[in-house]
Parts: C-alpha cells; sequence; structure tokens
C-alpha cells in the first residue's frame, strides 16, 4: 500500500457490500408502517435530487427527513447500533472482497448510511472504520416534548396514506406530474421543509448531513488530498442515485466507476456494470485495476470470458475461485454503452431485486 500515487479502492456499502438498507429496515423497525412511509419518502427523495434538483439537497438526505420520525417513535442511539449489530446482510463474497483489497490496495468506504450501521458492520468484517465514511448520527442530544412526538405520529399517518408517487423517465418538474402526485408532492413540501422546520425536531434536519451525492465526491477529494493521489487512480463502485456524483466525479477524472447489481441511476453514470450475486467480479476487477490499469481492465470486461480471465487477470488464486464459483457460465460483466444501456438498466434492476429483495431493490 505504499509508493506513489497508489490505486485506490472505494465503495458503497448498501448494494456493492451489503443488502440491507439500514434506512428502510430502522424505519419498518421502529416506526408503525414503517416500510411504506420510508418508500415513500424515498420516492420524494428521488423527486428532490434528480427532479427538481432542491438547492442544498442530495439524494441520500431521506436519512436526515426520517431523524424526526424514528425520534418520536422511540429509536436512540443505542437501540439503533443494537438493531444493526443483529441484522446485517452482506453479499455472498464481500468480506473476501474487503479484505482482499484493503491488502492489496488503500480502500474506502463511503456511504450514506448512519455511523451505528458502519461501525457494526466494520466490527463483523474486520474493515478499520478510519477507512470509512457515513453519516454521523447522535440522536440521543435531541429532547422532544411529548406534544410534539404526538403532531410528528399524526404527519406520519398522514404520509402513509399518501398515494405512492410515480416518476416519469423524462419528467423535468413536478408540472410533469399527475395532479395526484403534484398535490402529494406540495404537501410533503410543507411538512418537511415549513412545518417540522418550526418544531424543535427541525434540528435533527438542520444538524445531521448524510453522506450522499456531491457530499460522496467530496469524500472522494478528501481521499485523494491525503494519500497526495490523483482521482485516476480511483476505482468507485456503486449502485443508486446517491452515487451519481462520485460516479461523474471519478469518471471525468480517468478512474474506472463500476455499478454492482446497480439500479438505473448507477448504470446510467458507470462505465461497467456487474451482475452478480457474488463480489468476486469486483475483486477480480480491482486486482487488475491495481496492476495494470483501468485501460488493461477494461480490456477484460470487454473480452469477458474464460479465456479473457487467463489472459488478463494474472491471479492464479483469483481466476480459480470464479472458476469454481462458477463452472459453467460467468456472472454478467459488460462496459456499458449506449447501444446496451437500457437494457443493462432492465438486466441489472431486475437482477437487483432478487438480491436484495422486492421492497428494497426498487429503492432509489
Amino acid at each position: 500500500m505504499s509508493g506513489k500515487n497508489p490505486m485506490i479502492f472505494a465503495s458503497d456499502c448498501e448494494g456493492p457490500i451489503s443488502k440491507n438498507d439500514n434506512a428502510f429496515e430502522l424505519a419498518e423497525h421502529f416506526i408503525s408502517d414503517g416500510g411504506s412511509f420510508f418508500t415513500l419518502i424515498s420516492k420524494y427523495d428521488d423527486v428532490l435530487a434528480d427532479v427538481i434538483e432542491k438547492p442544498g439537497y442530495k439524494p441520500g438526505d431521506t436519512l436526515k427527513l426520517i431523524l424526526p420520525f424514528l425520534k418520536a417513535y422511540g429509536a436512540t442511539d443505542e437501540g439503533i447500533r443494537e438493531y444493526c449489530l443483529k441484522n446485517i446482510l452482506l453479499v455472498p463474497g464481500a468480506d473476501d472482497t474487503l479484505r482482499f483489497v484493503k491488502e492489496a490496495m488503500p480502500s474506502y468506504i463511503i456511504s450514506t448510511s448512519y455511523e451505528q450501521y458502519l461501525s457494526s458492520l466494520c466490527d463483523l468484517i474486520g474493515f478499520p472504520y478510519e477507512n470509512v465514511y457515513c453519516t454521523r448520527l447522535n440522536l440521543n442530544k435531541y429532547e422532544v416534548s411529548e406534544e410534539e412526538i404526538n403532531q410528528i405520529k399524526v404527519f406520519k399517518e398522514e404520509i402513509t396514506a399518501m398515494p405512492m408517487i410515480e416518476i416519469s423517465p423524462d419528467a423535468t418538474s413536478v408540472d410533469n406530474f399527475s395532479s395526484r402526485d403534484q398535490k402529494t408532492v406540495k404537501r410533503l413540501d410543507e411538512i418537511f421543509w415549513r412545518e417540522i422546520p418550526e418544531m424543535k425536531s427541525g434540528r435533527m434536519l438542520e444538524a445531521v448531513n448524510p453522506i450522499g451525492g456531491y457530499e460522496k465526491a467530496n469524500a472522494l477529494k478528501d481521499i485523494v488530498s491525503k494519500l497526495n493521489c490523483r482521482l485516476d487512480n480511483v476505482m468507485y463502485v456503486g449502485d443508486s442515485i446517491t452515487d451519481v456524483s462520485p460516479y461523474q466525479l471519478v469518471r471525468e477524472s480517468g478512474g474506472l466507476t463500476v455499478s454492482f447489481n446497480g439500479n438505473g441511476y448507477a448504470v446510467r453514470e458507470a462505465e461497467v456494470a456487474v451482475i452478480s450475486g457474488n463480489t468476486i467480479p469486483v475483486t477480480i476487477l480491482a486486482d487488475c485495476f491495481n496492476r495494470f490499469g483501468k485501460h488493461h481492465t477494461i480490456k477484460l470486461v470487454e473480452e469477458w470470458s474464460r479465456s479473457a480471465l487467463e489472459n488478463y487477470c494474472a491471479n492464479a488464486e483469483l481466476r480459480r475461485q470464479i472458476f469454481e464459483l462458477y463452472p459453467e457460465n460467468l456472472p454478467q460483466v459488460e462496459v456499458i454503452k449506449d447501444s446496451n444501456r437500457e437494457r443493462l438498466v432492465k438486466e441489472s434492476s431486475a437482477f437487483r431485486k432478487t438480491v436484495r429483495g422486492e421492497a428494497i431493490g426498487k429503492l432509489g
């Protein structure tokens, strides 16, 4: 890991490493009808981040929007950590991948998830927590009155009764939405940007800064600055809307961007799509990138096959592992082009749901 301008591995957590959507699961665990509540708020997040492009709002800020509700329904820092410790679900091979990359090159996890989840995951797999960027959360410091708790619960009931927002792929403003969905977005705007900010609970929306969108890109800039390195030496792995900004930063800087079972947001921004039930292809790409650079790695992906692995993967043990795991058909690994992008969006999105479940798989 020493030497000038080392190659760097950086990955989102949920999706490429774990099957969880921790915020969804926490909402479902602590909040009455929390799964339906979170799904609507997540869709609202997509509206704010991708359609409206609300100033100061970034993908993943869902994690601050739900905090007054978690608090009202009795969540504490200790309760969140206890839940996380018991419910981490790793993608098959993820612990081996992280063990391999951290020995081979400077490696980081950049996650929108709360610190209680990331610290629990690091404890489980032995990854250095000091190499993690995530959302800091001290829920216990906020005092909320019984009156506010009751009002937050009224908001929750109102939100869960709302119809699911439908976003057309070509929507550029809320004006493109149905009148029903325009009404829903308008009411959510009132709740989150006028009514809750006037309450003491509103301090949570101001103080907590989820590490999503441009904050993930800032994390990458911080990493290369600390290592006195360049962004073209970065391989970034992601899977969702919160990874769009780091994808754009790394891709435009000449680094390598990989979607692992990504949704449409990820596949439309990354250069390589991996569709796999095991992370072994990511390990192989990381090894190749670390040894030989981006061009060599792209050649491997372009020719992805057993013979290509023999030619381009210098690590005999990794070749043995993937051939043993997949004796017949290798996992799907493709360079994303204009000609195959929409096909890969469909195939990756569909496979994502088989790995992470229907409810989590369809989240932005």
